[in-house]
């Protein structure tokens, strides 16, 4: 067939994978939220953490890696997984059509766009998916969890169980 609405379908014997890339540092209760959404839609996810080169975070890529494996676990068709470069190179590594991408209310929208805009103009053939939070979930960020954990504020409310007791194992306390 010549159509090319039917030539670009995806083929239906091989799983829809999708990549949810992202520094994850720490993964958020959001972002769980997130993956478990886009598994509604996908048939795999992967959780793409990026290596930053010159920024090491606060858990390492492997710990993070760690952090989200254990965190998506009662996720059986979600996995973790760390990349270097471009997004999209990893994406068709991993044979993904798409990109998933967290949207909250505030100023995520214009960066978003224009990574978007970005990818497609690389990659043509990965679609981006925006997926937005629930309403509780829109103003959390792992920067903020990071600061509330450094000011010995209550950040677990904010993230999985095993990111809280390794966070405060990484800060140096015993969690209540």
């Amino acid at each position: 067939m010549n159509d090319p609405a039917v030539r670009d379908l995806p083929d239906p014997s091989r799983p829809l994978t999708a990549v949810y890339p992202g520094s994850f540092d720490p993964i958020t209760n959001g972002h769980v939220e997130i993956v478990e959404r886009a598994l509604r839609l996908f048939d795999r996810v992967i959780v793409g953490v990026g290596r930053h080169p010159t920024k090491p975070g606060f858990f390492t890529v492997e710990e993070r890696c760690a952090l989200i494996a254990a965190s998506i676990a009662h996720l059986p068709r979600a996995r973790a997984d760390h990349f270097e470069g471009l997004m999209v190179n990893f994406c068709r590594h991993r044979g993904a059509a798409a990109i998933i991408r967290g949207l909250r209310a505030h100023g995520d929208f214009e960066p978003e766009f224009q990574m978007a805009l970005a990818n497609r103009d690389l990659a043509p053939d990965i679609e981006t998916v925006f997926l937005i939070p629930r309403p509780e979930q829109q103003f959390v960020s792992s920067s903020l969890v990071r600061e509330i954990a450094h000011h010995g504020g209550d950040f677990e409310r904010y993230v999985p169980a095993p990111v809280a007791l390794a966070m405060h194992r990484r800060l140096g306390r015993v969690p209540v």
